[in-house]
This record gives structure tokens, sequence and C-alpha cells, in this order.
């Protein structure tokens, strides 16, 4: 993945007529409350209608095994987004937040089921680390459910730090992770 410029993408602020810089993001989006489908195509529909945000490509929808949530919690469905943006990282936070807000995800309980999961994966090639966010995602390198669908719009992918997500994959193997024929829009 490369920081190039994307035609898509305004990179002038038009207050001050500099230039912003333009990142490629990955995101990792899932859900397993609710209709699961309708809830990850609204939410790829609210990312595209966020200014300074374009999505390039949006994988295949997977259906995976909830790690490390409650007993009761069903499968989740998961995708991946490759996007292009000049919004910096704390403002993709705030918009993936107030994203999953809208959808109804509540924060009580780590790991309990979920209308709606916003993960930023990556931001460039930068690594950041405050209190509300780390990129790379700390365990995205260990997770089926993340590299699968990204490998498959991505074929040569690097998640940096940890090296080709297709090496990532391999290790981590694909059991509980299933391709379904589902393309959202």
């Amino acid at each position: 993945m490369t920081e190039t410029p994307s035609p898509h993408v305004i990179d002038a602020d038009t207050l001050s007529g500099g230039l912003k810089p333009i990142r490629q993001l990955i995101l990792s989006l899932g859900s397993n409350l609710g209709d699961r489908e309708a809830n990850l195509q609204g939410a790829v529909d609210a990312l595209r209608d966020t200014p300074d945000v374009v999505v390039v490509e949006v994988s295949p929808v997977y259906e995976t095994q909830p790690i490390g949530g409650p007993d009761e919690s069903g499968p989740y469905l998961n995708i991946v987004l490759l996007a292009d943006t000049t919004l910096n990282v704390d403002l993709l936070l705030e918009r993936a937040q107030a994203i999953e807000q809208a959808f109804g995800r509540e924060r009580s309980v780590p790991g309990a089921p979920r209308t709606l999961d916003v993960d930023l994966i990556t931001y460039g090639q930068k690594t950041i680390e405050t209190e509300e966010l780390t990129i790379p995602h700390p365990r995205a390198h260990e997770r089926a459910f993340v590299l699968a669908p990204w490998l498959d719009i991505e074929r040569d992918a690097v998640l940096p730090g940890h090296g080709p997500v297709s090496e990532l994959l391999a290790k981590v193997g694909t059991d509980g992770v299933t391709k379904l024929d589902i393309e959202l829009q």
C-alpha cells in the first residue's frame, strides 16, 4: 500500500489554499446483530457520504465466528474497505465511531455482540499510538477476518510493521472464515 494521490480526493484546503496529504487507509467492518448485511451496506454508504473520503474498493463479505465474546454471540459478517482520504486520523476515528453509534453500537461490555464495528486498520504508512487509537490496528495481523477480505482487494497488501498480508494470513489460517456470495455496493 502506498500514499499516492488519488484523482478523486480533494487535496486542497479551501480555507487556507494549502495542500492536505492524501492517505490510503484500510477499514474493517463487522456486524453480528440485527440485519447484518444491511448494517454493513449502511456503513459503506455512510463512509461514501463522508467528505474527503473516497471508497476505492469493498471486499467480498465473509462470515466468521466471534472471537472472545459471550457464548451467545452469533457469527459476524465482515468486510474490508480500501479508501483514500485527506481527513486527519482523529476526524476519521470520530466519523467511524459516529457511524457505529448511528447503527446502535453499544460499548457496554467488551467483546459483546454488536450491530456494527468499524476499525481503522491502517492510515497510510503511519504508526500512531494514542490513548484512543493504535495504528496499525494492534491485532490485525492475527485476525483472518481482516486479512482474508483485505487480500481479496489488495493482493500485494502489506501491514506496516508486520509484513505481507498473504504471509500473515498463511500463518493464522482461515478456519472459521467463509467467503459468502454477497457483494456490497
